[in-house]
C-alpha cells in the first residue's frame, strides 16, 4: 500500500472515471492521509501484513494511493507492470517501490507491459482485470482503459484465459475498472451482473463463475455506485480469509447480502470516503497483493 502525498482529484482520470466528484477537494490530502493510516491500523489490527510505502513528493502522482492498476504479483515471483491511460499516472512506476519489496520477497521475473502505452493500449493491472489466481482466469469489462489484445498478450504469458464483456453503470455509462463491479473470492464472486447489457454475455459470465464451483452473490446497480464491488479477499498471519471493503459498501449491502458474505469470511471496513470521492477507487484498488515467495 503507497501512503500519498499529493493526493487529489484528478481531471486526467476523470475523463472516463463516472465514481469520481469535481469540487471535492478541499483539504483532500489531509483527509485521505487520515483514511489511509487507520485503514492500515486496521488491517494490521486483524493480523494482515501490510507493506506501506511512503511515496515521494516528486514526480507528482495524484493516484498513486491506488498501486493495484500499475503493478501486479504473482507466486512464481513474477512482478507485472502495466500500461496507464492517464499520463500523470504512468510516473507512479517507481523503482524505489520494488527495490523495497525486494528486501522482503523473491523478484524472478519481471513482464514490463507499458510499451503499449505508445500506441494508446491500456490495460490497468489488477483494477482492469479481476483474477481468479486459482482457476487463471481473467474477467474483464472492456473500456478506454482495458485493450483486449493487451489482455490477451497477459493471459498468454501468465496462463491466464480472458473472460471479456461490455459493462455499464446505470446511466448506461461504461464502467472504467471490472474492479468497481466485481471481486472474486475463494468460494464466492461478488458481481453487478446487471451492469452487462448483452443478455449473451451476462449468461456466459455467470456460466463461467458457477463452473468454478464459487457463489454468485449479485448486488445492485445503486451497491455498485457505494463501491460494494470493489472489495478483496486477503489471508491474515494464521491463514483467516477476510473480506475488506470500506464502510460506504458495508453500509450500502442488505442483510441477506451480508448474511450470505459472513458466512465465508469475517467482514472489515474502513472509512474511505474521501479517497473514494475524489479519487474515484475504494479499498480493493488501494490493495495490491503480494504473492511472491518470501525471501
Amino acid at each position: 500500500m503507497i501512503r500519498p502525498v499529493n493526493f487529489g482529484y484528478n481531471p486526467q482520470t476523470a475523463v472516463n472515471n463516472a465514481f469520481q466528484v469535481p469540487g471535492s477537494g478541499q483539504d483532500a490530502q489531509q483527509k485521505a492521509l487520515a483514511e489511509f493510516d487507520d485503514f492500515v491500523n486496521l488491517l494490521q489490527a486483524k493480523g494482515v501484513d501490510v507493506t506501506v510505502i511512503q511515496d515521494s513528493p516528486e514526480p507528482h502522482t495524484p493516484d498513486s494511493i491506488f498501486p493495484n492498476n500499475w503493478v501486479s504479483f504473482h507466486s512464481d515471483g513474477t512482478i507485472c507492470l502495466y500500461p496507464m491511460f492517464a499520463e500523470n499516472r504512468r510516473a507512479e512506476r517507481k523503482p524505489d517501490v520494488l527495490n523495497r519489496l525486494k528486501k522482503r520477497f523473491r523478484i524472478d521475473k519481471t513482464i514490463d507491459f507499458s510499451e503499449f502505452e505508445s500506441g494508446n493500449q491500456f490495460l490497468e493491472g489488477t483494477g482492469s482485470m479481476v483474477l481468479d489466481r486459482e482457476s487463471k482466469i481473467a474477467y474483464a469489462c472492456l473500456s478506454p482503459r482495458t485493450d483486449p489484445e493487451v489482455l490477451e498478450i497477459f493471459c498468454q504469458k501468465l496462463g491466464y484465459r480472458a473472460m471479456t464483456f461490455d459493462a455499464v453503470d446505470g446511466s448506461g455509462l461504461a464502467i472504467y475498472h471490472t474492479n468497481v463491479m466485481m471481486c472474486v473470492a475463494d468460494k464466492y464472486v461478488v458481481i453487478c451482473l446487471d451492469s452487462l447489457p448483452d443478455p449473451k454475455q451476462k449468461s456466459r459470465t455467470a456460466e463461467l463463475i458457477r463452473s468454478t464451483g464459487k457463489q454468485i452473490i449479485e448486488i445492485s446497480f445503486d451497491q455498485m455506485l457505494h463501491f460494494a464491488g470493489n472489495m478483496l479477499q486477503v489471508e491474515n498471519a494464521e491463514g483467516k480469509k477476510l473480506l475488506v471493503m470500506s464502510s460506504q459498501a458495508f453500509n450500502s449491502l442488505l442483510p441477506g447480502q451480508l448474511q450470505k458474505l459472513r458466512e465465508y469470511n469475517e467482514i472489515v471496513h474502513s472509512d474511505l470516503t474521501t479517497i473514494e470521492t475524489n479519487g474515484g477507487g475504494s479499498a480493493r484498488c488501494m490493495m495490491a497483493e503480494v504473492h511472491l515467495p518470501q525471501k
